[in-house]
């Protein structure tokens, strides 16, 4: 069992930054396949980010791409989401999720690719 926490959300001005993080439990991330998801009202959840199994490797959707970065430290167990250039369409329900399968796979970007999933972190972005 996996479990993630993620914190780090909150309110900035369009154009400031945020750093999410994504505390994970029961197993090591090198042996996770994890992943950035949000969600704003009224619309469905969105790939916002992931990086594989291992850890070699990420991938973005176009909407974030040059302005977020996945990274991680191992030693602490944690995801990040470093999150720059911030615009009002990015406020959300920030998730992030693992999995433990997709060894040596390239990121995986679909949600049903993920098994556990934090209780996300709310980020605002004010115009």
């Amino acid at each position: 069992q996996v479990q993630l926490v993620e914190s780090g959300g909150g309110l900035v001005q369009a154009g400031g930054s945020l750093r999410l993080s994504c505390a994970a439990s029961g197993r090591t991330l090198n042996t996770l396949a994890m992943t950035w998801f949000r969600q704003a009202p009224g619309k469905e959840r969105e790939f916002v980010g992931a990086i594989n199994w291992g850890g070699g490797s990420t991938a973005y959707a176009d909407s974030v791409k040059g302005r977020f970065t996945i990274s991680k430290d191992n030693a602490k167990n944690t995801l990040y989401l470093q999150m720059n250039s911030l615009k009002p369409e990015d406020s959300a329900v920030y998730y992030c999720g693992a999995s433990p399968r997709w060894v040596g796979q390239r990121p995986r970007p679909a949600e049903r690719d993920y098994d556990y999933w934090g209780q996300g972190t709310q980020v605002t972005v004010s115009s």
